[in-house]
């Protein structure tokens, strides 16, 4: 920003050299006040960035404690409800095997039965057979006498 007009009275007391070092002077304070001003809104620029800066990390820790609770309840629940799962599914599996165990025992009686008495209808027909072989016999032995 520099100075264009220097007021009449000035000009005449200062004269034309005295004013030229007036207004380059003048020049020269506003640029060092114009450095100053930067600097100092550098410096506040550089603070309020610091600052904000550590108000996020604050916020960030903050949140990442709660998302850490968070998690951890969300775990509990998780764990708790596969436990339960787990759980209804070992209920549902012992029920189904005892139903099959008692259903194969079942099973194996029905055969043993059925063996036991395929068993002795075969002892029931070889008792026939011998007796008849038996008899038979008798009859061969009693003609060739």
């Amino acid at each position: 920003m520099a100075i264009l007009t220097v007021p009449k009275v000035l000009r005449e007391k200062l004269g034309d050299e005295g004013v030229e070092a007036l207004i380059a002077l003048l020049n020269e304070a506003a640029h060092h006040e114009r450095d100053n001003l930067l600097g100092i809104l550098a410096e506040r620029f550089e603070r309020r960035v610091t600052e904000e800066g550590k108000r996020l990390e604050v916020q960030m820790a903050e949140l990442e404690k709660r998302l850490e609770v968070q998690m951890a309840e969300v775990e509990k629940r998780l764990d708790h409800r596969i436990t339960g799962e787990v759980l209804r599914l070992e209920k549902r599996l012992d029920h189904r095997i005892t139903e099959e165990v008692s259903r194969l025992e079942k099973q194996i009686t029905e055969v043993k039965v059925a063996l036991s008495e395929r068993y002795a209808s075969l002892v029931r027909w070889m008792f026939i057979f011998w007796a008849g072989q038996i008899g038979v016999i008798v009859a061969l032995f009693a003609l060739l006498r």
